[in-house]
């Protein structure tokens, strides 16, 4: 029932958002050489890593490590990249990999390949069975402002309470958030 709903969503996302993407995928292209599209490599259900894309929000040779984690991160973000930050626009290429099956459109955020210590925590709470979303319950309480071990907590609480209703709450809930720009910190 999940894919349904996920694969349903995606045929009513994607018509709507296609002009969209044409005009983000011409600004990041006028603003900074290098492709439009970053694919980053993500943990997915069962801990198997898959490659998952996003508008490119950083100067080409950035580390490869959570915004957080970067000494200066403005000095690596472009001037698209912060208003697609902002208006989380730089996640609608994620629909690709909820076409694909890697991700849902609900679930926990994936870590980046070399977030261990999200991983593990994910691991020992039986997190890493589901399938990651493109928002997910610590999204909603939090999104870069929430410590890790806070993060795992709101994870295992929709793995113990997923349904189709909790869900739909949860993607409600994420249009606010996102037309707030609330909880982005970078």
């Amino acid at each position: 029932m999940k894919r349904l709903f996920d694969l349903f969503l995606v045929f009513i996302a994607l018509p709507l958002f296609a002009p969209i993407l044409f005009v983000i995928w011409i600004l990041i292209k006028l603003e900074d050489r290098g492709p439009a599209l970053y694919w980053s490599k993500r943990v997915g259900i069962n801990n198997k890593t898959f490659l998952m894309p996003k508008f490119r929000s950083m100067k080409l040779n950035t580390p490869q490590v959570a915004t957080h984690l970067l000494q200066n991160p403005d000095e690596f973000i472009t001037s698209t990249g912060k208003f697609l930050r902002k208006s989380s626009l730089d996640e609608v290429p994620q629909l690709w990999s909820v076409l694909t099956g890697d991700m849902s459109f609900v679930g926990p955020r994936p870590a980046l390949f070399n977030q261990d210590d999200l991983v593990e925590l994910r691991t020992k709470c039986g997190v890493h069975l589901l399938r990651p979303g493109v928002t997910g319950w610590a999204q909603i309480n939090g999104r870069d402002e929430i410590a890790i071990p806070l993060k795992v907590q709101f994870d295992e609480y929709y793995l113990k309470n997923q349904s189709l209703l909790f869900d739909v709450k949860i993607i409600v809930l994420t249009v606010f958030k996102v037309l707030k720009s609330d909880g982005v910190t970078h």
